[in-house]
């Protein structure tokens, strides 16, 4: 496993102060956090721009070294055994980045190969296997120039792959991409974790995708923690509002009230007004109250003509944690 502790990241910044004077800043993008990140599993890291996220997966990765903590990857420090660590890890970034466009496919995966001390039949067999998983087989001789965004991005994969890392870090691996394609590669991902036993850290802006992949989560904002845990845990623990609208045939008064005064008993609000289809009842809590609501409009004998519920989602968590950490 990687485990971060107290991990501090400080920048000195030099701004200008007037024609004449400068002064200098410190910043701390990262300040005392703890992470962890086990084989086979995929963790998100996210918080609002800013937070401190590339800079964390950039010390894990070892392309920055930490002011202050530690980062133990299976057991060993990365600032002592900085070469070991490099074989055991790749970061993959999203967009058009970390690729030579004026190569091949196949020639940047023999370059990135090669600085990971690969070569011969064994880089060849490799890079093939690699092609062959992100579906670019067939393109391999092709500069990347003329790739497509996806194409680009599935190269990217490979490449990041090219060393077999037992930890992957990922930082918007699907920016700009079709939905297709996004799809495609967040099964790929899934399989790096529970197929290959890879261990995954995902950055991304698109909290769907943490809600699909995600076992645990770390928000952090201005490179503190917030909360660590399950997508599910963290959005039932933070946004405590659901809401339910159920449209039935017009009810009279006195069905209303007994719906009202059932579910009141377990803390759900219940507003009702007349709409064109038939009768709007909406309904608030603070959890899910969808098996309470349908069981009271049973027991009630309504027809419903349309059931809908409206859940919290991780994004709702993220922006309700970073507005009381401001």
């Amino acid at each position: 496993m990687i485990q971060a502790s107290g991990l501090v990241k400080e920048y000195v910044v030099t701004k200008k102060k007037g024609f004449f004077h400068k002064t200098k800043e410190r910043v701390v993008a990262v300040n005392g956090l703890d992470l962890s990140i086990h084989k086979g599993e995929i963790v998100g890291l996210l918080g609002l721009n800013g937070a401190g996220k590339t800079t964390t997966i950039k010390m894990l990765s070892t392309l920055l070294s930490p002011t202050s903590g530690t980062i133990l990857v299976d057991g060993e420090d990365i600032t002592t055994n900085a070469k070991r660590t490099k074989q055991k890890v790749n970061m993959i970034a999203g967009g058009e980045r970390m690729l030579y466009w004026r190569l091949t496919g196949y020639e940047n995966l023999v370059y990135f190969g090669k600085l990971y001390g690969l070569s011969g039949q064994s880089l060849s067999e490799r890079i093939w296997s690699l092609l062959e998983i992100v579906g670019l087989s067939d393109v391999a001789h092709k500069p990347v120039e003329q790739y497509s965004k996806g194409m680009k991005q599935r190269l990217q994969i490979a490449r990041g792959l090219i060393n077999d890392p037992s930890y992957i870090f990922l930082d918007e691996p699907t920016l700009g991409l079709d939905t297709p394609i996004a799809k495609q590669l967040r099964k790929l991902i899934r399989t790096l974790a529970t197929e290959q036993g890879k261990g995954v850290l995902l950055t991304t802006h698109y909290l769907d995708e943490v809600e699909e992949l995600c076992d645990r989560v770390y928000i952090i904002n201005k490179g503190e923690l917030l909360m660590h845990n399950s997508p599910e845990k963290i959005i039932e623990t933070v946004v405590k509002d659901y809401s339910v609208t159920v449209i039935t045939e017009p009810l009279r008064i006195d069905s209303i009230k007994n719906i009202e005064s059932t579910l009141n008993k377990n803390h759900i609000s219940v507003h009702a007004s007349l709409v064109q289809e038939g009768q709007l009842l909406s309904f608030n809590a603070p959890y899910d109250p969808t098996t309470t609501i349908l069981n009271t409009c049973m027991e009630n004998g309504l027809t419903i003509q349309k059931f809908e519920v409206n859940r919290p989602k991780l994004e709702d968590a993220i922006i309700h944690l970073a507005g009381e950490a401001s």
